[in-house]
């Protein structure tokens, strides 16, 4: 057990009748961190946020928050007892009140109500909004006030249920960061739910990847993309590409685009899948190594080239914007000189 960990999951099992949907899973949050559930639709990522506030039970295994048992097999301490805060995907805002008093909500006998409300409102950037109603704000002030409403009761942990989806993408990305100045601002401890990357990493310090029910792996952004534990988690994150190789006596590992090093332990003659990514290959006009554009995607400054291998194999490569290659072409490229992440293949040679 992490003694540090302001929540704790071990072996959470739950589901509904005889189906499993997450199974075995462990992770730990430390107090003032912003933690993700990333996965695509059904791996199971809303039903552990469920699990964590209290609506859904738990059919093996415990939740802790600060030490504390709030789920068990057999128990579920009520949601309203858990100092636990919700933003809800659709806000749930109620349309009858103004923005300040959805704010107080949650805290009508505080003493200081004006004055939190007040403080709360300035948080989040809302302070003149505060007699305005639901219907006249913009969807992004909507999560705002959503926002503000779940931390004034100053819970121990805010769950936030695919806080954006429902927002254009540039308003996305500039509120993702923004709630994360926020939270870090009030210090608050935070789950998200989310099934874009770019979210998950502009908000999180740690993250889980999800898979069929299961956590892949629970990391910082920086591991899951460059030390990946997982093959599922290799491909899922950040757009990666596997190559066929053969370690060799120097460790290093023989690959179509050449002699790559790698600090894998297989042993000499191991078939291996090695892990490249779109900023892992270079443009290298002179480079004997070539690979067939597929299709292109401009981007600016530079290009996302979907390249093919003489093998068959498909890779991306982000190529400068002049290069300027055209589907069928052939174009010269590299593996930067850096450690791959190679993973055992699946199935060795006879």
């Amino acid at each position: 057990m992490n003694q540090s960990a302001l929540l704790s999951l071990r072996n959470l099992t739950c589901g509904y009748q005889d189906q499993r949907v997450v199974q075995e899973l462990d992770l730990h949050l430390n107090a003032g961190d912003i933690g993700c559930l990333l996965g695509s639709s059904g791996c199971g990522k809303t039903t552990t946020l469920r699990a964590i506030a209290g609506f859904e039970p738990l059919l093996e295994g415990d939740i802790s928050l600060n030490g504390e048992v709030i789920s068990r097999a057999g128990f579920t301490l009520a949601p309203e007892k858990r100092r636990i805060g919700m933003v809800f995907q659709d806000y749930a805002l109620f349309p009858h009140l103004s923005v300040a008093d959805n704010v107080g909500f949650g805290i009508r006998s505080h003493p200081h109500l004006k004055r939190v409300t007040d403080e709360l409102l300035e948080l989040v950037s809302l302070g003149t909004l505060g007699k305005r109603f639901p219907h006249e704000l913009s969807g992004g002030q909507q999560q705002r006030v959503a926002l503000a409403r779940a931390l004034a009761p100053e819970p121990q942990l805010l769950l936030l249920d695919e806080p954006f989806s429902n927002l254009d993408g540039e308003l996305r990305r500039r509120l993702s960061h923004e709630v994360r100045d926020i939270l870090k601002a009030r210090g608050t401890s935070a789950i998200l739910v989310t099934h874009d990357q770019e979210e998950a990493f502009a908000v999180s310090d740690q993250v889980g990847v999800f898979k069929e029910g299961r956590l892949e792996q629970w990391d910082t952004p920086y591991n899951l993309y460059h030390i990946p534990l997982t093959p599922f988690v290799a491909s899922f994150i950040g757009q990666g590409f596997f190559v066929s190789g053969q370690v060799t006596t120097t460790g290093s590992v023989q690959t179509e685009l050449g002699m790559l090093k790698s600090n894998c332990s297989f042993a000499n003659g191991t078939q291996v899948d090695v892990l490249l990514r779109p900023d892992s290959v270079v443009y290298a006009p002179d480079s004997p190594t070539k690979a067939t554009v597929v299709s292109l995607t401009f981007q600016g400054s530079s290009a996302l080239y979907r390249l093919r291998l003489p093998s068959g194999a498909a890779l991306e490569a982000l190529l400068p914007s002049h290069a300027n290659h055209q589907p069928g072409e052939e174009v010269g490229i590299q593996v930067k000189d850096q450690t791959v992440v190679v993973f055992q293949a699946k199935h060795q040679p006879l």
